[in-house]
């Protein structure tokens, strides 16, 4: 009883992802109504190719053979409004294809766009990869492969047995009785295709995870010798692929053979009670009824075939709508402000990473002026760089208030907050696109020439740029690999700088950065940082030395705040990572900020 209720369950719900599936050729109603009515002529041929095998037997029987001459030519023109009808159904369905494919995958994209940055840290990019480029094309198949087959193959399926009814009602029925059998052998079939079907998208995105992270990471595979471990990765998650799409052959393979086999025994009893029942009726009538009996098998063959490749699209097709039906990014906030005075406060803020028991910040609480600068010091995950993730809500508080000019940040439209904020990360994002467009990026691609110059004299990158036979049209190669770590960062501080918003924080936004590089950046970030609020990552203390308020952040609390001087004279956290550095480094001499 429970196992027929789970079964139930699963057919409806297998149900209503094809429905929703069939949603998004509706729009193309008009193409679709074209194929079908090309499928019709199609399938009208086939039934029409056995009324005529019928038609000339019996004429050849006949004493004056009247209008013999002119059967040729209707056999002829069969075959004309065959092809047409096949080339009409074909043609239109293929452009319903391709409107599909590219209204899924512009979708799935555009939903990735959306997604909150805790999806992306929870979820393989590989899969997420491949389910914009395999599991469209799965679902493509389901949606217009499969449905051309269903319309041309059910029509020709339906045309032939109504014929048969009409030569013989009685002798028919044969076909009728195996119809059971194929439905529960079809219905055992779907339920295994649709399991293995959904191991192997997961194989694949697997595959495609693996392959990412060695053309990625190629340099550290190289320097650590992990050629081996990465080819053996690879090796497992292929054979696991393989094993599933054997089993998804070997079911397909056993299927087809036992469905030939069921309707072959009833075209067999057919022609048995066709020679016992038949006995007055002519030639042509006999020949044209078992000509139609004969050419029923294959339809029904290839809507089996079919119905594998709805299976594979509906297993597909739950994974799209997966990502569909994720919340985005909540955006609840209608305040909206063309540019801040950058006033930030946080009061009594805890926050924990979702599924983490630990919270990852405790009890923060400081406040910036507009115009300061705060710089955040301490160990390596102790939360500085999640306090600063939090102001730009790339993760949202729940614990505490975080104000903006005297307003909770919750408050603002998401767009109107990010426009507040310039950002620089130590681990720097770049495009493969030119330089201009690298630094002139997203909101700030109306900035004039002139504007993305003076950014990048700013930021210290003219000095390479120039040397560059295209300049700023140089092309950089995926995430700036044709350029040295210190050029992507000053890129970085360019996009940044050309933003020209009130509050900046520097994730380490110096620390790919070579000491003479560093002196000169150093001086434009103190033009830059000039009435506006900055937050500074810092593990070079002495760069930090002149921002207004230090926090010393440790295990997600702040254990000492105040200036340079302050916080040497305590003695505390602070002056002993100050005198490790200092004895580790005397001659570390940068301009601080």
């Amino acid at each position: 009883m429970r196992s027929s209720i789970k079964k139930t369950k699963t057919t409806k719900a297998s149900t209503q992802i094809y429905k929703r599936l069939l949603s998004y050729v509706r729009p193309h109603r008009g193409l679709f109504v074209m194929s079908i009515f090309g499928f019709l002529l199609y399938s009208g041929t086939q039934t029409l190719f056995a009324a005529l095998i019928k038609h000339i037997i019996d004429t050849l029987q006949t004493q004056s053979r009247e209008g013999v001459y002119y059967l040729p030519l209707l056999f002829i023109g069969l075959i004309i409004v065959h092809g047409i009808g096949a080339y009409i159904g074909n043609y239109f369905l293929a452009k319903v294809s391709t409107n599909v494919v590219h209204a899924l995958r512009c979708k799935i994209f555009n939903k990735y766009t959306e997604l909150p940055t805790a999806y992306f840290d929870a979820n393989n990019s590989g899969y997420m990869i491949s389910r914009i480029t395999h599991n469209v094309g799965q679902v493509t198949q389901a949606t217009t492969d499969a449905v051309r087959t269903f319309i041309r193959e059910g029509l020709t399926s339906i045309g032939l047995l109504i014929y048969l009814f009409y030569s013989n009602w009685m002798l028919s029925l044969v076909f009728i009785a195996i119809t059971p059998i194929i439905v529960v052998l079809v219905s055992y079939v779907s339920k295994r295709l649709r399991g293995i079907s959904k191991k192997i998208q997961e194989s694949i995105g697997d595959m495609t995870h693996i392959t990412s992270e060695l053309v990625g990471g190629h340099r550290v595979v190289r320097s650590y010798g992990g050629e081996d471990y990465e080819r053996r990765r690879f090796l497992d998650s292929s054979s696991n692929n393989r094993r599933q799409s054997l089993k998804l052959a070997t079911t397909l393979a056993i299927h087809n053979p036992i469905m030939q086999f069921i309707i072959a025994l009833a075209l067999s009893f057919l022609m048995y009670m066709a020679l016992m029942l038949m006995g007055k009726a002519s030639v042509g009538e006999f020949v044209g009824y078992l000509t139609a009996a004969f050419l029923l098998p294959k339809p029904i063959r290839q809507l089996s075939d079919a119905n594998g490749d709805i299976q594979k699209g509906i297993a597909a097709a739950e994974s799209l709508f997966e990502i569909l039906d994720e919340p985005g990014e909540p955006d609840l906030g209608t305040y909206q402000i063309d540019r801040c005075r950058g006033g930030l406060e946080f009061k009594n803020v805890t926050f924990r990473y979702p599924g983490c028991q630990e919270p990852a910040l405790i009890d923060i609480n400081f406040k910036a002026e507009p115009g300061q600068t705060i710089a955040l010091v301490g160990a390596s995950g102790g939360g500085k760089s999640t306090l600063v993730n939090l102001v730009s809500r790339f993760y949202g508080h729940d614990i505490g208030e975080i104000l903006l000019d005297g307003v909770e940040i919750n408050t603002y439209t998401l767009i109107s907050l990010r426009q507040q904020i310039a950002l620089v990360n130590q681990q720097v994002t770049l495009f493969n696109d030119t330089i201009a467009n690298n630094i002139a990026y997203g909101t700030l691609a109306t900035a004039t020439r002139e504007a993305v110059i003076a950014a990048a004299t700013d930021a210290c990158a003219m000095e390479f740029i120039g040397k560059l036979e295209k300049g700023l049209e140089t092309e950089i190669g995926e995430n700036g690999v044709k350029l040295s770590g210190g050029q992507r960062q000053r890129l970085a501080l360019a996009r940044a700088l050309l933003k020209n918003s009130p509050i900046l924080i520097l994730d380490e936004a110096t620390s790919a950065l070579d000491t003479e590089s560093e002196r000169f950046i150093q001086t434009a970030l103190q033009k830059a940082m000039r009435n506006r609020t900055t937050l500074v990552i810092a593990h070079r203390l002495s760069t930090i030395e002149n921002a207004d308020m230090i926090l010393v952040i440790d295990n997600g609390r702040i254990v000492e705040r105040g200036s340079h001087n302050e916080l040497i004279k305590e003695e505390g956290a602070y002056a002993r990572l100050h005198q490790l550095q200092f004895k580790d480094h005397p001659d570390d001499t940068e301009t601080p900020i």
